[in-house]
């Protein structure tokens, strides 16, 4: 009966030590719990803190920007706007000329100030063809501005007033410490709502955009729309990480694909604007692109990065350097080159009469040029200057897809070319998918043989072409 006893008592001191491990258990999880909703109550409240910090610290330097633009119109005389609008073919009343204004909407950036005067980054596209420009600060007043100055390329331009009030100036950040998942604010008028700051992470960075537009970009979530373009994309230090431009759209307004330029994109092009009222950008005087896989392939190019010369202006700092057509460009001032429009931006932030040093792969090898920049030609310059470029032409390697598209022989070998009009190559009589198989009698199997070809000190070159399926030989002086 004892040890049925202290069985018993052995039992029952298991029970109450279960019973309070578990009671303990359930404690420290509901404490947990507790602790756990506690704490995320605590970092959703800081990071509501921080939004309003930023907002309050961000809006007052945030604008509107007002534009109206004059347009002017024929009408028949006699015929009223806008309910006569349609003009009969045949009507032989005297035409008069009729103004209509357009506005617009879109919000800019306050990044300078001197004495009374400040300076708004907003778009291009904002501005356009503007005839009067106005902003609306943070407190409602209403301000005429004077545009400074525009740039297509980047889509930017930079506006000023003036004002006996101190306004903010907006705090620039660094862009390329951005990382994809960030949390950033986007802070303008959208569709006319003055002051509105959306939320939202970066979704990507480094991305195409426009192809005329030389930047790349800031992906987000964050809202924007139409009235957006020209406002700050900022941190969670107040800081301007990019200038909101564009969106993706199928519907007209944001699903989630917004795009900023980046701030480090923009700093250059505000003091350009300021001492020069344009922006002043680098050049080099070449046409690149990115290379495509067979020539790639056919150049040893695989294991790089870079941008691919196609041609070189002749007077150029290129030419004067020695960079060659074929040349493939990977570095620049000890700045890996990841594609060609990261290239075109690197050149074109370099100062005119500045020393770069670029590193090449030429013929299978790494080679180092230094060049002098000199600055940017305007557009119509350049075009003007295209019979000064070598080769003058595009060549392209020749795949499978080519030769059944344009019935070549299997067995034909060469590089297949894009000629411009007003180039030496056309002057010549070169045209657009003509087949270069030899050049001054070197048989011409892949692009190292075309580009070897090509840039030996020759100044006269002996094409012989297929055009046709006919063959023919054209004198390419250099």
């Amino acid at each position: 009966m004892k040890k049925s006893g202290k069985s018993l008592s052995l039992i029952t001191v298991n029970i109450l030590l279960i019973g309070i491990i578990i009671g303990m258990g359930a404690a420290f999880l509901l404490s947990g719990e507790k602790q756990s909703v506690e704490a995320g109550k605590i970092d959703l409240e800081n990071m509501q803190y921080t939004f309003r910090a930023v907002a309050e610290d961000v809006l007052p330097s945030v604008v509107e920007i007002m534009t109206v633009e004059v347009r002017i119109q024929e009408m028949p005389e006699g015929y009223s706007w806008p309910f006569n609008f349609i003009t009969p073919e045949d009507s032989d009343d005297e035409v008069e000329s009729q103004e209509f204004e357009t506005e617009g909407l879109g919000s800019g950036v306050i990044v300078r100030k001197k004495d009374n005067q400040y300076w708004v980054l907003t778009n291009n596209h904002v501005i356009g063809n503007a005839d009067r420009v106005s902003v609306r600060l943070f407190d409602k007043d209403i301000i005429d501005a004077e545009i400074t100055g525009l740039d297509e390329r980047k889509d930017l331009a930079l506006i000023s007033f003036y004002s006996e009030k101190e306004l903010p100036i907006a705090k620039m950040g660094d862009s390329d410490s951005l990382y994809v998942g960030d949390w950033v604010l986007a802070v303008g008028s959208p569709l006319g709502y003055e002051s509105t700051v959306t939320a939202g992470i970066v979704s990507a960075i480094g991305r195409s955009g426009p192809e005329n537009n030389i930047s790349d970009f800031i992906q987000t979530d964050a809202s924007i729309n139409q009235g957006n373009s020209g406002g700050a994309l900022v941190n969670l230090d107040g800081e301007v990480v990019g200038i909101n431009t564009w969106i993706a759209t199928t519907t007209g307004v944001s699903i989630g694909l917004g795009f900023s330029i980046p701030v480090n994109n923009v700093k250059k092009a505000i003091d350009d604007f300021i001492s020069d009222g344009s922006v002043q950008y680098g050049w080099l005087g070449v046409t690149i692109s990115d290379p495509d896989f067979m020539t790639e392939e056919q150049m040893a190019l695989s294991e790089y990065t870079g941008a691919f010369v196609h041609n070189v202006y002749k007077d150029s700092p290129a030419g004067k350097a020695g960079l060659q057509p074929g040349d493939y460009v990977i570095q620049v001032n000890d700045k890996e080159i990841l594609d060609y429009k990261q290239f075109t931006r690197a050149v074109g932030d370099i100062k005119a009469g500045d020393i770069i040093t670029l590193k090449v792969v030429r013929n299978t090898k790494i080679i180092e040029i230094k060049a002098l920049i000199e600055l940017r030609k305007e557009k119509d310059e350049l075009i003007n200057l295209y019979n000064e470029i070598w080769p003058g032409f595009t060549a392209l390697p020749m795949d499978e897809q080519i030769k059944k598209e344009f019935s070549i022989p299997e067995s034909l070998k060469g590089v297949i070319i894009s000629v411009d009009t007003g180039t030496g190559a056309f002057d010549a009589g070169l045209r657009n998918f003509d087949i270069i198989t030899s050049v001054n009698g070197n048989e011409i199997n892949n692009m190292l043989d075309f580009y070897n070809s090509i840039n030996d000190k020759s100044s006269n070159y002996v094409l012989r072409i297929v055009r046709n399926n006919l063959e023919e030989e054209i004198v390419l002086k250099k």
